[in-house]
């Protein structure tokens, strides 16, 4: 059996709340914090500033080997990861939904998961790492010493992700924002390249009616029982 890492691995589903629970778990731990899932949506940003077909794998391709990727911790607490595209700050502009439907479709391309799967297991050599997404569990850290999959209900993803939008002063259509996390969840658990799945040695939690706070309470106590 392969040694296990320093590493914690939350996957789950569009919208659970991965990346305030993973922020905050790391801070607790003393460990970096990496989002995966902005790395994606950083690349999908990419392709619609080139103007590139996002199914379109080799153009995607040859996109790819002319972006710059780099995560810094957010500028303030609970904030999501501050995301440089080519030296630009991207953070805001990646986190719509359509960006997150884009990065979707880029995520099922060889060619992306390839590079970008390889970037983050460089990230992850040090261990001490918290890592969230859809496969980090199950392809990135295969040897993670701690996993979870995280889950709530679509509908109350919706109503969390649509609070978080309207604080940004943006107006949410809820039944369209439904739709598109469900699209979201089907394209996500369906593709043929590391889909969306729970990794077997991974621990279910159910959100749907519980606060971050009682999540990490949950994670931090099992992982010190470990």
């Amino acid at each position: 059996m392969s040694e296990k890492q320093a590493i914690v691995t939350i996957d789950g589903p569009s919208g659970v709340g991965k990346s305030t629970i993973s922020r905050r778990l790391a801070a607790l731990l003393g460990y970096t914090y990496l989002d995966t899932g902005a790395m994606y949506r950083a690349v999908a940003l990419g392709c619609q500033q080139h103007g590139v077909d996002t199914g379109d794998a080799q153009a995607v391709a040859a996109v790819l080997q002319g972006l710059s990727i780099a995560l810094q911790p957010p500028v303030e607490q609970d904030a999501d990861v501050c995301v440089l595209l080519n030296g630009n700050d991207v953070s805001a502009a990646i986190r719509t939904p359509e960006m997150g439907m884009l990065a979707s479709q880029v995520s099922a391309l060889p060619p992306v998961r390839q590079h970008l799967t390889a970037l983050q297991q460089q990230m992850g050599k040090k261990g001490n790492l918290v890592a969230e997404g859809r496969d980090t569990g199950t392809i990135v850290f295969p040897d993670a010493a701690w996993k979870f999959y995280l889950d709530a209900s679509p509908e109350q993803r919706t109503i969390r992700r649509a609070g978080q939008l309207q604080e940004q002063g943006k107006e949410i259509d809820q039944q369209e924002l439904l739709q598109q996390i469900k699209a979201r969840d089907k394209a996500d658990s369906q593709r043929s390249i590391a889909p969306l799945t729970r990794a077997k040695d991974a621990v279910y939690i159910d959100s749907s009616h519980l606060d971050a706070d009682a999540v990490v309470e949950q994670m931090l106590s099992y992982i010190k029982g470990r």
